[in-house]
């Protein structure tokens, strides 16, 4: 019987152990010195630069917009609003040679420019080559959505675009159904494509300090993965409740497999 009561502890050290601990399930937790983590540093996050394969939203107004009409995609059946659908197809996509081609001006080189200078060099252009001031033009540049991809443990595994300026990883796996109970929040890959090639980085969201990582904010086409824990790969219980559903049916096969040698 020793022997028998020493395997039911080891089992039973054994399933505890499989459980996954509340503080790897807490996000943005606060490390060290509990008064320097009040106060989190602003990322110093530097302007996007334009890469192959971004499509790129450019508008065009002015004091007669039939004169802007052959710049500006095609209005939408939502209320006049610019679509992911829309952008694909009406938008103005960055070829493998980091062109776009634009109605009058041709092919225009943006290939590791910021938005703010492609705005900046089409409005000089137009103004040079086909307006004069007093038509007073309005050029807005920006990218068509926020592309990326998340994989792994996460709810709602896919491709996903949201319509904003900035996303954090954080609003992106919100977005994604978040992380589910047996991924490693404090492992997460972000594999991010540079014009010289693709890199990974690792980042640990259970950390405060995350929001300062230069990888915190997402840039379009960044590819999330949730690597799985170690309790998964067990199949073990994930909880309190599955780990005793665990050690019940552990208790069970052992106190059967005593009572047949024992005959």
């Amino acid at each position: 019987m020793n022997k028998a009561i020493l395997i039911l502890l080891v089992l039973t050290a054994l399933a505890f152990t499989a459980c996954v601990p509340s503080k790897d399930l807490i996000y943005l937790q606060k490390t060290g010195d509990s008064e320097s983590n009040n106060a989190i540093n602003p990322v110093m996050s530097k302007p996007y630069r334009v890469q192959i394969n971004d499509v790129l939203s450019i508008r065009l107004k002015a004091l007669d917009p039939a004169l802007v009409e052959m710049f500006n995609v095609a209005e939408t059946s939502s209320g006049g609003m610019e679509t992911e659908q829309s952008l694909y197809f009406s938008g103005y996509t960055v070829d493998d040679h980091g062109n776009i081609r634009m109605p009058v001006l041709g092919e225009l080189n943006v290939l590791g420019f910021t938005l703010e200078e492609i705005r900046t060099t089409i409005e000089k252009k137009l103004l040079a080559e086909y307006f004069n001031k007093e038509a007073n033009i309005f050029v807005n540049v920006k990218l068509g959505g926020l592309r990326y991809t998340v994989n792994g443990e996460i709810g709602s595994p896919g491709t996903k675009t949201l319509f904003q300026d900035k996303v954090n990883v954080m609003e992106a796996i919100a977005n994604s159904g978040d992380i589910t109970i047996t991924g490693n929040r404090k492992e997460v890959t972000i594999i991010r494509q540079y014009p010289h090639g693709t890199e990974m980085h690792a980042i640990d969201l259970t950390d405060s300090s995350v929001m300062q990582s230069p990888y915190y904010y997402l840039q379009p086409n960044d590819y999330i993965y949730i690597k799985p824990l170690r309790q998964k790969s067990w199949g073990t219980g994930t909880t309190g409740i599955s780990s005793l559903s665990t050690i019940i049916t552990l208790i069970s096969l052992v106190t059967t497999t005593i009572v047949l040698l024992n005959r």
